[in-house]
């Protein structure tokens, strides 16, 4: 009951943080796309008024008419919109997620054991726990310094661009050597997650705070207050493919088990960032498919890195092992958990629906086995004690 249960507020804690991102990732990206597809005024009365751009769409049976103003309107109404809980709802959703699927559990999850830094594979739980707490504050504090120094007024933010892309290069490689390739994608995808929302709370929305508390008083808003806001949002937006990317990519352990899995990773950050550029420029009325192609060739690049040697490596000087031998290997160390009923605490059902009831079953999955076994990156944190030598039979399985 208590694993169903887990199951439950694990799929609720999902849902939520799924409805969260989408409303909060749709809106940022609409209001991108209306700050770039803004034209000139054509009226008069507009311009006068300081309409800095407007835009006609069609939508829903309907016509709409945005308009935007280079400062603040001369009055403000008193239903003003604000665009906030959805990145605070996402990012809480989130961390409670991180916090039942990995945090409960740490040695099993977070722990890496195949690390070549000997601190980071002899860790204890809780200090994976608190390292990893540590990762997503360090990560916002070393960004938000970067954007502070670097581009303060917002006039050098192209050496801040390309200082933040350095950074999530770091982030990815130091990722993978603290914790386990699932845990390291995630943590990744959840540093540049926290910056994304911290940026809605520490600057876009208290900006905007002040620019309306001066308008109230009759007062000129501070013009940095805009530029600020605009440049977290523009980082944010950036920020949104790579992050759903890494968010979906515990799936796919062919990434996050390689050797290379922060080559992988930085690859796919920098891919989402210039599709979403594509996106930026076509909605400013510029075509160029020179963003697209490059991103495909960068994805193309990560699986080139990523795929497996046409076969897994065995002792050549072995014989080939037989299906029953390797199947009372995963039975030993794979079935507590790929069973149709784990007696791993914590699964109430087989992860990814892959159990190993039979030797028919543990037959059909013979390449993925292979290839999660041979990476180190199954049995998770080697909690069952799989030996090099059981690894070795399983290289050689031949049929």
């Amino acid at each position: 009951m208590q694993a169903f249960l887990l199951d439950v507020a694990n799929l609720m804690l999902r849902w939520l943080h799924v409805i969260a991102a989408i409303a909060w990732i749709g809106e940022s990206i609409y209001f991108v796309m209306l700050d770039n597809g803004l034209r000139t005024p054509k009226a008069a009365e507009d311009r006068d008024k300081g309409i800095f751009g407007e835009m006609w769409a069609v939508h829903g049976g309907g016509f709409y008419h945005n308009q935007k103003y280079a400062t603040a309107p001369a009055k403000l109404p008193a239903d003003l919109h604000w665009s906030f809980w959805k990145a605070y709802t996402t990012w809480l959703s989130g961390f409670a997620l991180f916090v039942l699927l990995y945090m409960a559990n740490p040695s099993f999850y977070l722990v890496n054991p195949g690390s070549s830094w000997e601190w980071a594979a002899s860790m204890s739980g809780w200090q994976a726990n608190v390292l990893a707490l540590l990762f997503l504050l360090g990560g916002w504090v070393v960004y938000n310094e970067l954007c502070k120094r670097i581009s303060p007024d917002m006039t050098r933010d192209g050496m801040l661009s390309l200082a933040v892309a350095v950074m999530m290069v770091v982030v990815a490689y130091l990722s993978t050597q603290m914790f386990s390739g699932r845990a390291a994608f995630l943590i990744t995808g959840a540093v540049m997650a926290t910056a994304m929302s911290a940026n809605v709370f520490f600057w876009i929305i208290p900006g905007q705070r002040r620019m309306v508390a001066a308008m109230k008083a009759g007062e000129a808003p501070n013009p940095l207050d805009g530029k600020r806001g605009k440049q977290r949002s523009v980082h944010n937006t950036y920020f949104t493919l790579p992050v759903v990317l890494l968010m979906i990519s515990n799936h796919y352990s062919f990434a996050y088990s390689h050797e290379l899995a922060w080559v992988i990773m930085s690859l796919f950050i920098f891919a989402g960032a210039v599709i979403r550029q594509f996106f930026v420029l076509m909605h400013a009325g510029s075509i160029k498919p020179a963003y697209p192609a490059a991103g495909v060739a960068l994805m193309a690049l990560a699986f080139w890195v990523a795929a497996p040697s046409p076969s897994p490596a065995a002792d050549p000087g072995r014989a080939a092992v037989s299906l029953e031998e390797v199947h009372a290997i995963v039975e030993t160390r794979c079935a507590a958990c790929h069973a149709s009923q784990p007696s791993q605490p914590g699964f109430n059902a087989p992860p990814a629906g892959v159990a190993y009831d039979s030797p028919q079953q543990t037959a059909a999955q013979r390449a993925r086995i292979q290839q999660v076994v041979a990476s180190g990156y199954m049995p998770l944190g080697n909690m069952t004690g799989m030996t090099d030598e059981e690894r070795n039979a399983i290289a050689a399985w031949s049929q």
